[in-house]
This record gives C-alpha cells, structure tokens and sequence, in this order.
C-alpha cells in the first residue's frame, strides 16, 4: 500500500525534547483530544487564538526561543509526554470496537465518499451541516477502529469569508488556504514525483493529484485539479465549493465520483463497502461497473453486483435540493461512456431520469438510489418524507414498502463537548465515559452531579462567550473602517448572565432565521424588559447566489443595530466551527425554527444538548426524536399546514407564547435561596441524559455498520 510509505512533512525548526508535535500537529486527532490542543495553549495562547487553532501555522510562527524555554517548563514536559503516550496508544490499539465485535472483516475496506468534510476550522473545506457530519463520521470510524478511508477535494478558496456591510448586507471575500500551513501530506511515487490520476471530459483529460489528511488512524483522501496541466478552467475545478455553473459542476461530480474510485485503485485499495454521502458522488458507481464490464461482465451483471455493497445516503427532503443536470448536459459529457457501459442513450439517461415526475432532468439523487441496496435517511421523520418523495421509483410498492429506512444523525462528542462540562463528566458519569457515551445506562449517574457545580461549568462557558464577543468587537474597533454601529453589533454590550439564546446555521429561507421577528414589538418587549432581559445571538451565511437568503441576513442585522433592541440582539459574522462551538457550549437555549418538514436532522442541537444548552425547537430533524416533554420546549405539533404563512403565524406565536410564560419565568424567578436555578438545572440534566447517548456518532456510526456496513462487506465483490 502506497500510504505506508508516507512521511510526514517537517518543516519546523523544533528541539529534539518536544520534536514529535511535528507529528502530532499532522494528525488530526489533537481536534478531538484536549490535552494535546492545551500544549499548544500552554506555549503560546495568544499566537494559538489568533492563528484559528492551527498547530501548523503556529509551529512555523513560534519563536524557537519560547519552544527552547518550554523544555525547561516541568510542568510542560509532563503534559506533554502525557499527551504523547496517550497519542501513541491510541494509534497502536488491537482491541478497538470494530476489531473485537466484526474481526473476520477487519481487513476489509470501507470508502466513503462526501463533497465536504468539516474537521477543524483550520481546514476549511466544509460549507455547513453535511461536511461536519462527514468529519464526526470519519472521527468516529477512527475511535472504533472502522478500517475506512474517506475521498473528497481540498478546496483551495474554502468555502467563503462573511463580512456584514453597516446596512446588513453580506460581503463575500474568498479565503485562500496556505498549503505549507494545512494538515494536509503530498502523496508522491517512489521517484518523489506527485501521485496524480485523471478522467476525460469532453475534448480533454483532467489531472488532479492527492493530498492525505490523517484522522487518528483514518486516511482523509482529498483530490486537487490545480496543476499546470489543466487548463485553467480546470485548474478551479477544486477551487471551492458548490459552483452555480453546472459545467462545473458536473465535472467536479465526475471528477469525484469516477476520479475518486480510480484515486483509490492507484493507492491500493479494494473497498469492499461504498458510502456516498449525499448524491454528489453517485458516478461512482458508473466507474465500479465500468471496471467489471472491462473483466468481462455485462452491464445487467455489474450493476447488480455494484448495488449490493453501495450504500447510500440521502440529506435533503425537498427535490429542488438534490443535484439535478439538463439532459443535453448528460449528452455532452457521458456520450463516450454509454457506449462502453452497452447502453443506448435512452438506456444510460433513464438511469437517472424521470421526467414525468421531476422534469427532463438527470437526478443524482436517482442515480444513486437505483445503484445502491441499502439506502438511508438522516431521521425518523426523513425516512417518512424520503419514502413518500422517492415512492415513484418503487411503483410496485406503498409507501411504507419503499427500502429506505433511517439512521438519524449524531456528533463526535470529543469534537463538541465542552473541556470544563468533560472534566465534570469525568468525576461524576465515569472517568472513561467518552468510550461509553452511546450506553443510556450511566447517564443515569448526571443527578450525582452537585446542582451548583454543573451551574458554574455552565456560567463559565457563558463567560467565555462573552468574552469572545466582547473580544471580536474590540478588534473590529481597533481596526478601524467599521462603523460604530458594527461594533456593537458584535457583541460588546453582551452580557455574561442574562438570558442568552443562540441561533447559528445556514441562511436558507426555510429555517425561517427571521421567524422571531414577525411581531417585532413584542421581540422587542421581550428583550429589553429590564428585570428579566434576553440576548439572542445570530451567527450564519447564506449562500452567495441565495437573494432571498442575505435579505433574511439584512432583515435581522438591521434589528441587531436598531437602538430600541438595546444591543440586546447580536450578529457573530464569518460562522465558522470555532464560532459554532463557543455557541453550542455557550448560551442557555438553543433556538431552531426551520419549516417543517424540511430540516432532515440537523446537528447543532445535539451539540447544544451535550452541553446542558436547553432547545427550543420546531418538532422537525432530530429534535422531533429527542423532545421527551422534560428536556426543552416544542415549537408547533406535528400538524402538516398547506398554507405557510399561516404555518409561520402560528409557530410564530408559539414561539412568543413559550419564551414569554415557560422559559423566562424558568431561568429568571425558580431560583433557591444561594441563586440557584435549580428547575432550570434539572433540565439540564435531563437533555444530557437523554440526549447525549441517543445522538452520538459513536451509536450513528455503530448503526452504519450493523445495518449497512457488514451486510454489504460481506458480499465481497472485489475479491
């Protein structure tokens, strides 16, 4: 295999004592382990903060005079062959949970597949909610012992940076990734020469070369079409993600799907389990069926044994979010491929068309699900949308029948939680509980929890948040060119205990972000009563070519810089993972108000949740399965409304209704004699111990393999 004779880059000039950071800072473990990001605290906090938590970017700037002071830091050195020893069992583990529960197919291979992977802010190749699952997916596989390797791009211009213009509207300017200062490992043949494969597209062929990125004991393959020798339309293939031109679009998806298989094959592998997440990958299986037509097999053949371990999942609930292409697209670009798959035109188009249903269009989606057998959903309530919108590939069958069944979503806990509500954990639910948080059974241990010591853990985080806030305003003030107004849109009046709710995500006009608005008096009302004051904070972008969604964007800034709200209502521009984070840990609610049915799970919720952070949500995703009557509050029922304005009115007025009698009576007037909110505390505990287990990754990634995985490595077809 190619990836055992990679070596690692070491470019920093570091003392032999604490040399092995070098390795350290290449692996990507370090994002889900706290002790070794406080090395990096410990040497420099201020340079750590202000690089974004990058250790390459840090060990290239630190000053050898403070890495030589720190070899004489006791204290330092203990920490870090702690860290060191902790790092070095991890990675030579035996008896790891996929070893010890499936050992006939630890030799086998799992690929999986996805547009985006959100690891670390540092590594900005995601744009939202389906590139971190992605990540907590590979960090999962990685605890468990998965033998599974991932594929995507490396995305040179990211996704995008958010600035807000003084009258609300979103600026966009592009992010530029240093490779020299990225986790990111050149693979390269015997002769120090760059492993490249390539794909034909119509009158040329496309180079990309492979980067690797390590994840605990996961290889991350990312694909780079930037090489002299590509046209330069194609040197952007791999620039950034989710092009509105669907020429390039198509061809990043070919390049993907048919270029990631051929990627793997040149490495090495034969994967015995293909996991595409979502259908941007779906022509990955065209390549895997053209391989076994080239040794023999008719298409009828090939395609059946292709469909017995492709394992697909699908994101999106409405059928204007799945990748769709114009048929003379498809004519263009496989003209040369039906004819070697033995398809007529008419035979390869209806592989993924449909057109009395969805128009004369080419749907991945499609695609994927009739060269797949095991198909999935994100949630519950998904599986029943996905079923219903999907049922017209499957005639012969009702709705129920559909094989598509659900595995909701989860987090990778260690990415998400909290240091000070871990070490709580640790002394209180078990000292080792992050390798049995999918077991219900000890967080029944939360109520040995001390009621004042979860609510100090808890006024911490909000401290730390506030801070950042503060912070972020400071900075914009020292820079200059910001109009004062910004300023105090960032944050800097917040305050560290007063009511805090949070709402981050995507732009996208059915989360409706705007919701709270709709009677802006009483929001008004709401936040400036001065006895029991709330501060909502807002964090997310919509996509570029999304008009309806910057205007929701400039809707709400123009109500964070009114002076009535009293700066109660805060804007964090550029959402990114850090932001995400110090959110998900930091305010008291959780508020979600996406129109349902159309969230298919969401994630940031069961962050919120695992970190005592109370939701408020719309009874849609995850929170439809995670909402007991104890743990949070419901936004709406489970009424399906044909009008949505009246959907909006009516939720809208629940929202007010809840806030006004339930949740700020809760936080502001159940308090004990030493300040206590102790009703509110008991919530708390009760969304951890309820939900912490339940939306995991390491149950979500458990489910994969039981249901999914083994069932279709055991088919074997490669070998």
């Amino acid at each position: 295999m190619i990836q055992n004779r990679i070596k690692i880059p070491v470019n920093f000039s570091l003392p032999r004592r604490i040399q092995r950071l070098s390795e350290l800072s290449f692996n990507m473990w370090w994002v889900w382990n706290q002790d070794a990001q406080q090395l990096f605290r410990l040497i420099d906090k201020p340079l750590w903060d202000k690089l974004r938590h990058n250790p390459i970017a840090f060990l290239n700037q630190i000053e050898r005079v403070r890495l030589t002071s720190m070899t004489n830091d006791l204290y330092f050195l203990d920490r870090y062959d702690a860290v060191i020893k902790k790092f070095d069992q991890y990675l030579e583990a035996k008896n790891t949970w996929f070893e010890e529960t499936y050992p006939h197919l630890k030799d086998e291979k799992i690929a999986y597949f996805s547009f985006e992977f959100g690891l670390h802010e540092s590594l900005p190749v995601y744009a939202g909610g389906l590139g971190i699952l992605a990540g907590d997916h590979l960090k999962t596989a990685s605890d468990l012992g998965l033998p599974l390797v991932g594929v995507g791009f490396i995305y040179k211009n990211g996704y995008f940076m958010q600035s807000i213009t003084e009258d609300g509207w979103q600026e966009t300017r592009n992010f530029y990734l240093n490779f020299s200062e990225a986790p990111i490992i050149p693979l390269t043949d015997n002769k120090g020469n760059a492993l490249t494969i390539s794909i034909d597209l119509p009158g040329r062929v496309v180079f990309a070369r492979i980067w690797q990125v390590n994840i605990g004991r996961v290889f991350l393959y990312l694909l780079d079409s930037d090489l002299e020798e590509n046209a330069q339309s194609d040197r952007q293939l791999t620039s950034r993600l989710y092009s509105n031109d669907l020429e390039v679009r198509i061809s990043q998806e070919i390049l993907l799907g048919m270029g990631g298989v051929r990627a793997l094959r040149l490495l090495g592998y034969s994967p015995t389990v293909w996991h595409m997440n979502e259908g941007h990958s779906a022509f990955l299986a065209l390549e895997r069926i053209l391989e076994m037509m080239g040794n023999g097999k008719t298409f009828e053949e090939a395609s059946g044994i292709v469909k017995k371990n492709n394992v697909f999942t699908t994101h999106t609930p409405v059928p204007a979010g799945n990748d769709q292409f114009p048929i003379w697209l498809i004519d263009k670009y496989f003209s040369q491929i039906w004819p070697k798959l033995k398809l007529s035109r008419d035979e390869f188009v209806n592989l993924g068309n449909q057109s009395q249903t969805w128009g004369d269009t080419f749907v991945m989606p499609v695609l994927a699900l009739k060269l797949s057998d095991h198909r999935n959903a994100v949630s519950e309530l998904h599986g029943d949308v996905s079923r219903k919108m999907w049922n017209w590939l499957w005639v012969d069958r009702t709705e129920d029948e559909v094989p598509i069944t659900h595995i909701t979503n989860g987090i990778h806990t260690s990415t998400w939680i909290a240091r000070q509500m871990n070490l709580l954990f640790q002394k209180y639910i078990s000292p080792n509980w992050l390798e049995h948080v999918d077991d219900p059974e000890i967080w029944e241990n939360i109520e040995k929890i001390p009621d004042h010591e979860l609510w100090a853990v808890r006024k911490h985080l909000k401290r730390k948040l506030t801070v950042h806030c503060n912070e972020t305003a400071r900075i914009k003030w020292q820079q200059g060119g910001f109009h004062p107004v910004q300023v105090v849109a960032s944050g800097v009046l917040m305050e560290p205990y007063s009511l805090t709710i949070g709402f981050a995500r995507r732009f996208a006009t059915y989360k409706r972000a705007n919701l709270v608005f709709r009677d802006y008096e009483r929001l008004m009302n709401i936040v400036t009563n001065e006895r029991k004051p709330v501060q909502i904070i807002f964090s997310g972008k919509a996509h570029p070519a999304d008009e309806p969604g910057k205007l929701i964007i400039q809707q709400i800034y123009r109500a964070v810089k009114d002076a009535k709200m009293g700066g109660r209502l805060i804007f964090l521009e550029d959402y990114d993972m850090n932001i995400a984070r110090l959110l998900v840990q930091g305010v008291d609610v959780w508020l979600n108000t996406p129109r349902r049915p159309n969230e298919a799970s969401g994630t940031s919720g069961m962050k919120a949740a695992l970190n005592g952070v109370l939701n408020f949500s719309v009874l849609d995703g995850w929170w439809r399965e995670g909402y007991n009557g104890k743990n949070g509050w419901p936004i709406g029922d489970d009424t399906e409304y044909q009008d949505i304005n009246q959907q909006d009115e009516i939720d809208s007025r629940e929202l007010y209704d809840t806030l006004e009698n339930d949740i700020i009576p809760l936080y502001y007037d159940s308090r004990s004699a030493d300040n206590l909110p102790n009703e509110w505390i008991a919530k708390i505990k009760e969304t951890i111990r309820s939900n912490a287990p339940k939306f995991s990754t390491r149950r979500m990634v458990k489910e994969y393999v039981n249901r999914m995985y083994v069932g279709a490595a055991e088919m074997n077809v490669d070998k």
